[in-house]
């Protein structure tokens, strides 16, 4: 082969890897991280599917903003309740913004963020219930709860016959339905099923007490201060205030 063959292989070849150069520092852009969430999505106004069938609600919303403050594509994940915490401990997910009440035994298996928003457990009964607060409810009376959630030991406290749902939403109808006599629900999850849904049912006595809900989190997992900065950030600029409002009228961060 004559020394011009070599040096016409040689530029062609050259050229290849130019182009190639080029089309990776043009196209190859780096992969946005990803943040993660889950949710049970059928807790409606703070997570649920819409008409569409679209995963959205109080908690995807701030989910989607914590992840822009944090430069990360916001990935929400809907997931049976009774799973959510053995899922991310499986690392299915990042964190678990679902309306997790902080808890002692939860904290021994989780890491929570600071309180996002603050609420608090109320007991729904028909419309013509002579149930007037929690001390009415006897050693029998059914009472429908959140499967494996704070609401199912609050009521074991005063009943036996406590009826495990899947979905609060699901309790409520029932208790429309006189399935059950009473259901211990989050004040604004029962208030809204029942404005939205017609349902006849209404609220009666306190609140059981307050809780604090976070985003829970791997044991010593980094990303949560980087969450908890981002909730700090949402809050300063107003971005926290718009989404409760849209869903609450009010600000329940507090």
């Amino acid at each position: 082969m004559g020394k011009n063959k070599w040096l016409s292989l040689l530029l062609g070849f050259v050229f290849a890897l130019a182009i190639l150069a080029g089309c990776s520092s043009s196209g190859g852009t780096e992969q946005e991280p990803t943040f993660t969430y889950a949710m049970s999505g059928q807790y409606r106004p703070f997570n649920y599917f819409d008409e569409n069938n679209q995963l959205t609600g109080f908690d995807v919303e701030i989910g989607r903003a914590l992840a822009e403050k944090m430069g990360m594509k916001p990935v929400p994940i809907a997931t049976p309740w009774e799973g959510l915490i053995s899922g991310l401990k499986a690392k299915k997910y990042d964190a678990i913004l679902g309306s997790m009440t902080i808890t002692p035994e939860r904290q021994k298996q989780v890491d929570f963020s600071d309180p996002y928003y603050v609420s608090g457990p109320q007991l729904f009964v028909r419309n013509d219930s002579n149930i007037k607060d929690i001390q009415d409810i006897k050693d029998n009376t059914p009472v429908g709860v959140l499967i494996s959630s704070v609401y199912d030991q609050e009521g074991r406290k005063y009943t036996k016959n406590i009826k495990n749902y899947t979905s609060d939403v699901t309790a409520l109808q029932d208790l429309a339905r006189g399935r059950v006599e009473a259901v211990i629900t989050d004040r604004f999850v029962g208030t809204i099923a029942a404005r939205e849904q017609k349902l006849d049912i209404r609220p009666v006595g306190d609140l059981l007490f307050v809780e604090n809900v976070g985003i829970a989190f791997r044991k010593g997992d980094p990303l949560r201060e980087k969450v908890n900065q981002a909730l700090e950030e949402i809050k300063a600029d107003g971005t926290y205030l718009a989404i409760s409002k849209k869903y609450f009228g009010t600000d329940i961060s507090k």
